[in-house]
């Protein structure tokens, strides 16, 4: 209980800027009591668009917040010397381990595939006994083995259909629901072959949802938008990105999801819409979970440290210019300028010579100038040309920027 009381106050520390007793500040300690559990059972940054921008090298060690996990499993792909993964949820922590678990003892691909690729058979539970829980540390076996509704286990999620979970998994039930309200089944976007017949399905039936009642008033909940991992700062990011009009944002990441990539390539469409990934052996997966990739990773779970604690204390206790990569997904649009400054201090006292940071914002604009003080942040450069070519190759289309620092030489 003493653990979960203090992982509770990080995360409130991490993203609470308002009095307690206030609106907004009730919101944001419901979204840190939120975050104490799964969120993300996948993450929904591109990965491969990440791998661009760091651009890897074989001695590179890497810092990310871990999140699902999908991140830095691609990443392992690309055989970095190392790999450090920091979370304040328990439940990522949990999952990360797994993941690594399952890539370096599985039989075979056809295990992790059904663990990782299904998500949703009975045999998994089995093979989760069998195969990982002797490899897993104490904590995450409790957390697996831990109460799930009232007669299960949260490893069950495995069998039950594990992307239905988490509060990603539930916003995207609900969406689907509200759809359906409205006589529109999403599960039938993934029948369009071409890019024009996706671009149809939108214009016909996703567009004139958003002009309803009920999205209108869900749309101005800041809580309803949670499960996508949006606490209350980085709703107003999301708003002021779009002029005020926080409904015009959310149609209009819709439609980038929906119409910009066609779906033989795209896996975060097939999460919104089939709620799975494509199952069929040929349908677009992220790169740790294709067949060519696990003997890879076999070999390279060893490099990759998980912990439980913040960015910054991790790379307070990390040795100077010794880090070549930063991962800091959208953590940012949560932070104060204190936060920002502690943050970015030690990022470059540790940055390696070339060393990269990417991050991802709710609004377009990086947020870092006029935030972080030019004493640090003069030490680095910002390839904005890069940044934008790149944001518009990522595939989950949720994000309204994305940004690459690269330290400047001496």
């Amino acid at each position: 209980m003493s653990k979960t009381i203090g992982v509770k106050r990080q995360l409130q520390n991490a993203v609470s800027q308002n009095r307690a007793l206030s609106k907004t500040g009730l919101q944001e300690r419901l979204f840190a009591n939120a975050f104490t559990k799964l969120v993300y059972p996948q993450i929904w940054e591109d990965p491969e668009v990440d791998m661009q921008a760091l651009d890897i090298k074989p001695h590179h060690n890497l810092v990310c917040i871990a999140s699902g996990g999908c991140n830095i499993m691609s990443y392992l792909t690309m055989s970095p010397a190392s790999i450090t993964a920091v979370d304040l949820s328990p439940a990522h922590i949990a999952l990360n381990k797994l993941k690594l678990v399952a890539a370096k003892h599985s039989p075979d691909y056809r295990t992790f595939h059904d663990f990782f690729v299904r998500g949703n058979l009975s045999s998994n539970v089995t093979n989760y006994e069998f195969f990982f829980r002797p490899h897993l540390d104490a904590q995450s076996n409790a957390y697996w083995s831990s109460r799930l509704g009232l007669t299960g286990r949260k490893i069950d999620m495995f069998k039950n259909g594990f992307y239905h979970y988490g509060l990603l998994g539930k916003f995207i039930r609900a969406a689907h629901l509200v759809a359906r309200l409205h006589g529109v089944d999403l599960t039938d976007f993934i029948q369009c072959r071409t890019l024009d017949e996706q671009k149809r399905f939108f214009k016909s039936n996703v567009e004139p949802i958003f002009n309803s009642r009920l999205i209108k008033f869900i749309a101005k909940n800041r809580v309803s938008l949670f499960g996508l991992g949006i606490p209350p700062q980085q709703y107003e990011e999301l708003a002021n990105a779009a002029g005020g009009d926080i409904l015009g944002a959310l149609k209009e990441r819709t439609r980038s999801l929906m119409c910009n990539f066609p779906l033989k390539e795209n896996y975060f469409a097939w999460q919104a819409f089939a709620r799975s990934y494509n199952q069929d052996g040929v349908g677009p997966l992220p790169p740790y979970l294709q067949i060519n990739n696990l003997s890879k990773l076999r070999e390279l779970t060893d490099r990759v440290d998980v912990r439980n604690e913040t960015f910054t204390r991790f790379l307070s206790n990390t040795a100077a210019n010794t880090k070549h990569g930063y991962v800091l997904l959208d953590a940012q649009d949560w932070m104060t300028n204190e936060q920002l400054n502690e943050l970015w201090g030690q990022i470059t006292r540790t940055a390696a010579p070339g060393a990269r940071v990417i991050f991802r914002t709710a609004g377009i604009p990086t947020i870092l100038p006029g935030r972080v003080d030019d004493s640090i942040l003069s030490h680095w450069e910002y390839l904005s040309e890069t940044s934008t070519k790149l944001n518009k190759q990522d595939r989950s289309a949720i994000y309204g920027g994305f940004h690459i620092y690269k330290l400047k030489d001496n």
